[in-house]
């Protein structure tokens, strides 16, 4: 089986697995964007836009985590009025997860590990040979970022 039928399979799994999901991306540590699965939502969302910006968050709160030498980082939560967004490491990659406000957060973080477990294998076998660049945030500056979020913030409001 390749590659990207173990993706569609794995992300497919994650969004079936609670109505709360509306969608899940799978991006590179560079917010590439490599998966994606969705279901009908009331608002419109950007898939590489949200996916990259979840990368470069997640690389943030890594970055955080190292300088207070707090252990690995698990798990990003963003939560809006409208809904909330998750990411987590799944070796070389973010799984991203996007639901509503009424989703269970403890699920969530169950499907997010089991998922990212299984992940992990196939996106290094997929980005194998890839070349890594330390420290690289999806390129984003902090003025960057934060013009993202708040584009973000204003797609749930």
């Amino acid at each position: 089986m390749n590659a990207e039928v173990d993706f569609d399979r794995i992300l497919g799994k994650v969004i079936k697995s609670d109505i709360g999901i509306q969608k899940v991306i799978l991006v590179d540590r560079t917010g590439l964007t490599i998966a994606h699965v969705s279901r009908a939502t009331p608002f419109s969302l950007d898939v590489d836009g949200i996916g990259a910006i979840a990368s470069a968050v997640f690389g943030a709160s890594e970055e955080q985590g190292t300088s207070l030498n707090i252990g690995r980082l698990q798990l990003v939560t963003s939560e809006f009025e409208k809904g909330k967004i998750f990411a987590s490491s799944c070796g070389k990659g973010v799984l991203c997860v996007v639901t509503n406000d009424e989703v269970n957060i403890g699920l969530v973080r169950l499907i997010l590990d089991k998922a990212g477990k299984e992940l992990e294998p196939v996106l290094d076998e997929f980005l194998r040979g890839k070349p890594k660049v330390e420290g690289e945030t999806a390129g984003l500056d902090p003025d960057d970022l934060q013009k993202a979020l708040s584009a973000l913030e204003q797609s749930f409001g």
